[in-house]
């Protein structure tokens, strides 16, 4: 996880209701020189912060992200079992997930899913929308302290379950998830990470894994509701979406659907009441060209708004996690805390 120097001197931050704290700069002629010089501030402030925008940077393509995440001298993340195909220009710094503009993306932690989920994210606006497609960031302590406590503590005491369905056509391919489409591998990948496997009659592969909700920060020990529940939900999708995808595959065969750590399905109105209780805590950020985003992927959950016009958003992940240094949080803990 991120290593910072907690005696760095703090930085001039602007705090309005409803946007991110905000790092105002002159454009920089070298974006990867700025962060560099900044690097001890700028990541002090994001571990009090949970995410710092950094406006006025300029940056102006991939090569500046790729630059700016090397000398903030974190470890590079390889995306693997991505829920929707997204282009890699280079190590750690990717293409926006695929996803239809007209039709946002809740709230959610990148790959929460997986063993090696990445600590830090950076999100680099290179060409701002017409309209809309602003990123909404949720406190995950907060917004953990505001679920009814019935629901938080069965989900921290059995996890949560993701179910997936390698179609070939709707979500990321086996090759776009796995790097390979070699069974053996993939098998191999899948005991390795704590996922179980199927294949089915006709070829595709199903998948499903248990992943705890609920977190320990590793710098604070800070409890945070840390999963993609609602997200990757069915009853997150468009009616529309969710009708044409269980007619065509059948209501085992969604691309991705989430379940209780148990097996039991998630009841629409637990669904609602999450991404409800998310936009309570939600502070938005419109972007502007050239702007770069910092964010603590345990600390804060990102969100994207539907959008028109053509946006690019790059996004550069770091800092992977090492089983155990996020530890979850246990129920004799949990019992202990309250």
């Amino acid at each position: 996880m991120l290593s910072i120097d907690t005696t760095a001197p703090p930085i001039d931050l602007e705090r309005e209701p409803g946007r991110p704290a905000t790092l105002r700069v002159p454009p920089a002629d070298d974006p990867a020189r700025w962060a560099s010089e900044a690097r001890s501030g700028i990541l002090a402030a994001l571990v009090e912060h949970g995410a710092v925008l950094v406006r006025g940077l300029g940056l102006r393509d991939v090569e500046d992200v790729g630059a700016v995440l090397r000398q903030l001298a974190v470890e590079p993340v390889t995306e693997k079992e991505a829920f929707a195909p997204r282009q890699t220009h280079s190590p750690g710094v990717h293409s926006s997930s695929a996803w239809p503009p007209n039709q946002p993306m809740c709230m959610h932690h990148e790959l929460s899913y997986t063993l090696g989920f990445p600590g830090l994210l950076l999100f680099a606006c290179l060409s701002e929308p017409t309209e809309g497609g602003a990123t909404g960031l949720a406190d995950a302590a907060a917004v953990l302290d505001a679920l009814p406590p019935g629901l938080a503590e069965r989900f921290e005491r059995e996890g949560w379950l993701l179910t997936r369905s390698y179609n070939g056509e709707i979500g990321a391919t086996v090759p776009e998830a796995f790097g390979t489409d070699d069974r053996d591998a993939v098998e191999r990948y899948c005991r390795d990470h704590a996922i179980d496997w199927s294949w089915q009659p006709d070829g595709t592969l199903r998948t499903s894994q248990r992943r705890n909700a609920v977190v320990r920060h590793p710098a604070d020990g800070r409890r945070c509701w840390f999963n993609q529940i609602a997200f990757l939900n069915r009853w997150t999708l468009a009616p529309e979406v969710a009708e044409y995808l269980i007619d065509e595959y059948g209501p085992e065969g969604l691309p991705f659907n989430t379940w209780y750590g148990d097996g039991e399905p998630i009841e629409e109105d637990v669904v609602r009441t999450l991404n409800a209780v998310y936009e309570q805590h939600t502070v938005r950020m419109p972007w502007q060209a050239g702007d770069l985003l910092l964010v603590d992927n345990i600390r804060t959950a990102h969100s994207r708004e539907a959008y028109e016009g053509p946006r690019e958003v790059v996004v550069a992940m770091a800092s992977p996690n090492r089983p155990g240094t996020s530890s979850p949080v246990s129920p004799a803990e949990e019992a202990g805390l309250r």
